[in-house]
């Protein structure tokens, strides 16, 4: 559990590295032809840990998460996988911008609780 957690923080911060890549612009990072499907597979792959958070059972933690915030990932991920030309990049923009720091905020809390 706490490697998946751990790694969801190494997503979150390589989708950040990418968009310090355009001086912190979200929208000119989705716009970059190279980093557009690098950010986008990143939300790809937070998305799967927290689905195998679910496999396995970890409930404890994933009610400590915000479920609106993981509905919201799941259903960008759900676009990005299965419609990928048709996703809004107004959308992931919102997920990188509210959700995504959220989430992040909240596992370096937990992971933070675990180590004392």
């Amino acid at each position: 559990m706490k490697k998946r957690l751990e790694s969801i923080v190494e997503k979150i911060d390589d989708i950040e590295f990418f968009i310090s890549q355009k001086n912190g612009k979200i929208m000119s990072a989705l716009e970059d032809r190279t980093l557009k499907p690098a950010i986008r597979m990143q939300i790809i792959s937070i998305a799967e840990q927290f689905n195998k958070l679910k496999d396995e059972n970890e409930f404890e933690i994933l009610s400590k998460i915000d479920k609106i915030d993981l509905k919201g990932l799941n259903a960008v991920r759900n676009f990005i996988a299965h419609d990928y030309d048709s996703v809004d990049d107004e959308v992931i923009e919102t997920v990188l911008r509210v959700h995504l720091p959220k989430i992040k905020s909240k596992i370096l809390d937990l992971l933070n609780k675990q180590s004392k």
